[in-house]
């Protein structure tokens, strides 16, 4: 098992939303003369200054090329570089550090994993497993490789919580599933689905699993090994990292057998005009140079969070979730898309009197920043028969007087509207 010297027991700093605040700088700015209530945390999270430092820190000191060079300030980036994935190998309690890959995001990992299945494993009439509630980055490279490969994609159905059928999703799995790609938290709904049973199932059909963990990772703790998932991928960005950056989880033996999506620098062992061999995973999948700053970035984001014990993240947002349930019990004529008992601080609403777009617009001008439109799940917008919802994603520095402030601004402005 590859471990890092670096202590990891950093779980020690009390809970107090008002110092976590403090951390975070774009926090404290106003937006059209009202402090910011930002509440669109599930398309990006904001940076702590820490992270903002290592940043500055990289570029100011030891700006170089990884794995490439053998002067100092390429030794330094490479150290820092691969420090970083010792630091993902134990958040995600991965076996091996060599079984963390650099991507670029969710979008990237996933179609890594679409082109290196297509050219292996993917035969027509070979069936892919999705669900109903996916992002399009978990919809669409699979759809891709249907087409490359005359693979035929199923879908899982959801109820009218927005929760998985689980029955159904159990009978789909047949000697014709090759895959089963899932997200574990709905971006949308913020549903939190049962993965671990769908991954036991798949399982027991020899079936490789695939978790999308990009709305997950900064709410619930991940253990890849405890899942048992094939692989496993997120987004820096949505866990207080840098946008550009994104980690693609794979078990050894997996990435040992597929073959690399992208060719390049860094990827090879040799290469000759007749044909080329290919480096040993975690390098076989990274092709070129990759966002250096923003790995070492994104490190600093993960050791930031590790400060915190999950339980006290997970507690607070139940809190803030609460409070959001609260109000909508008063507020009328506004349908709360996906009510399971089971989710993250993510609430959607549909208000029949007014376009999510305009909602949107004119709480921004009272400092509140939320997110109107399809959300990139249009099959699950069309399942719950909506054009576009408005959506608060929270997180753990926000507060219980922020979603008051949210309700009642929400109420003032839908009055523009009677």
């Amino acid at each position: 098992m590859t471990t890092s010297p670096q202590s990891f027991d950093l779980r020690t700093r009390p809970f107090d939303t008002a110092a976590i605040r403090a951390d975070f700088p774009l926090l404290a700015r106003h937006v059209h003369g009202q402090p910011l209530i930002y509440f669109d945390n599930a398309a990006t999270t904001q940076k702590p200054q820490v992270v903002i430092d290592t940043l500055q820190q990289f570029y100011c000191h030891y700006n170089a090329n990884v794995h490439r060079g053998l002067h100092a300030l390429s030794e330094q980036a490479t150290a820092a570089v691969e420090n970083t994935r010792h630091i993902i190998q134990r958040f995600l309690n991965a076996n091996s550090a060599n079984e963390i890959v650099f991507t670029s995001g969710c979008t990237h990992s996933l179609n890594t994993l679409a082109l290196a299945f297509s050219q292996r494993y993917l035969r027509a009439g070979d069936e892919i497993l999705i669900s109903t509630m996916e992002h399009h980055a978990n919809i669409v490279p699979w759809q891709m490789a249907c087409q490359r490969t005359g693979a035929i994609l199923k879908v899982i159905p959801i109820n009218d919580l927005g929760e998985l059928d689980i029955t159904q999703g159990l009978a789909l799995l047949t000697e014709k599933t090759r895959l089963v790609s899932l997200v574990q938290v709905s971006n949308t709904l913020g549903t939190i689905n049962p993965i671990q049973a769908l991954i036991t199932a798949a399982h027991a059909h020899q079936i490789p699993v695939i978790i999308d963990g990009a709305q997950a990772v900064a709410h619930l703790p991940v253990d890849v090994q405890a899942l048992n998932c094939d692989f496993y991928v997120f987004s820096g960005h949505k866990i207080f990292g840098p946008t550009g950056t994104g980690i693609l989880y794979g078990k050894q033996q997996w990435l040992e057998k597929l073959p690399p999506a992208f060719g390049g620098g860094d990827m090879i062992e040799t290469v000759s005009f007749e044909r080329s061999t290919y480096a040993q995973p975690p390098h076989k999948f990274e092709a070129g140079t990759p966002n250096i700053a923003g790995i070492i970035g994104l490190g600093a984001a993960i050791k930031y969070l590790q400060q915190f014990r999950f339980a006290d993240i997970e507690q607070h947002e139940q809190q803030l979730l609460l409070r959001a349930n609260h109000w909508l019990a008063q507020t009328e004529n506004v349908q709360l898309i996906g009510n399971s008992s089971h989710k993250v601080p993510v609430i959607s609403l549909y208000c029949e009197d007014v376009h999510p777009h305009d909602l949107s617009t004119l709480l921004d001008y009272e400092g509140i920043a939320i997110r109107a439109g399809h959300h990139c799940t249009m099959p699950l917008m069309q399942r719950f028969n909506v054009p576009a919802t408005v959506r608060a994603s929270m997180s753990f520095y926000n507060t219980l007087d922020e979603v008051d402030i949210f309700f009642t601004k929400l109420k003032q402005v839908r009055k523009q509207f009677q």
